[in-house]
């Protein structure tokens, strides 16, 4: 009989953004594939998941820490999603970082509500 489980690792990310959502009530839960570089004095690049998205932010967790204020490119592999953000928000636990990233110009059709 299969048993069920639960990664730590997943959980942990999920919980902490899903805590950050509820400051965005708006938030709608996604699961996109992104890769996260620094722009400007900011350089690093990790890959990551957006876990919750509005029309104008999206939220995600990083190992890397940034601060409120640091811009941001963000990156579908497909390359239907190319934005630059500002995080507006940051919330760390346990050594994780849940950000929200508010886009600096309008991405239009990114998330559609149903």
């Amino acid at each position: 009989m299969p048993q069920q489980g639960v990664a730590p690792a997943r959980a942990a990310q999920s919980n902490i953004v899903g805590r950050l959502a509820k400051f965005f009530p708006e938030a709608t839960p996604v699961r996109i594939g992104v890769r996260i570089t620094g722009a400007g004095s900011s350089d690093f690049a990790e890959s990551t998941v957006l876990e919750f998205g509005t029309s104008q932010e999206v939220l995600f967790a990083l190992a890397q820490a940034l601060e409120f204020g640091d811009r941001i490119h963000i990156e579908n592999s497909d390359g239907s999603l190319k934005a630059d953000a500002s995080i507006v928000a940051v919330q760390i636990h346990n050594g994780r970082t849940a950000l929200a990233a508010r886009f600096t110009h309008a991405v239009p059709n990114w998330i559609v509500k149903p």
